[in-house]
């Protein structure tokens, strides 16, 4: 499609790419050969406009033809005149206001090393099999000097799951562990795991 007619009662179309001279093109349900060259952007005429008829285009008059334009025509300040009366000259002056500088929103948080921000600084325990849930437990427990300073806390995640997963299950459990790596609000994070000879 090469052309628009935006409304049906428009008697002008929209070249959507250029069009040459003397090309076929399909608009508003007829076939129309172009008569000259029409810019990208540019109007053409769907049917004829006698002198002093309107141009219409988004279905509303946008001003009147100045003399005779045959259907397949370019339409133009050449052959087209604003309705409007007066002053036709404009002149754009802009009043601008800059906006007031203002300091940037901040947050009591952290920054880490990708660039992504967080509101905790956690240190985790975390048991890839449920075996040794209390062991992950007893590191945080005895280790909780460590919540100082910058350290906002030292937890342990236990679950009841590991120990002889497959399938299905058991990836389950790794997309869980790769989600808990990936929550910025943690800092350090420990992975306690068991090996089981049979």
């Amino acid at each position: 499609m090469k052309t628009i007619q935006i409304n049906a009662a428009d008697n002008v179309a929209v070249a959507l790419q250029p069009v040459a001279k003397g090309e076929q093109i399909e608009t508003g349900g007829r076939i129309l050969e172009a008569r000259g060259e029409i810019l990208q952007g540019h109007k053409i005429a769907v049917e004829r406009i006698r002198s002093g008829e309107q141009v219409i285009k988004y279905g509303f008059p946008i001003g009147h033809a100045t003399e005779d334009v045959e259907a397949g025509s370019w339409v133009h300040t050449h052959n087209m005149a604003t309705n409007l009366e007066g002053e036709t000259e404009y002149r754009y002056e802009p009043d601008l206001h800059p906006p007031v500088p203002v300091e940037p929103e901040t947050f009591m948080g952290y920054r880490r090393r990708d660039g992504r921000a967080a509101i905790r600084n956690e240190i985790w325990v975390i048991p890839t099999v449920g075996c040794v849930n209390d062991v992950a437990k007893k590191i945080a427990k005895d280790n909780q000097k460590l919540v100082q300073g910058s350290i906002d806390g030292l937890y342990a995640f236990p679950h009841p799951f590991g120990c002889s997963q497959t399938g299905h299950d058991h990836a389950q459990t790794r997309k869980l562990r790769r989600l808990w790596r990936a929550i910025p609000m943690r800092a350090p994070s420990w992975w306690w795991g068991l090996a089981v000879k049979i």
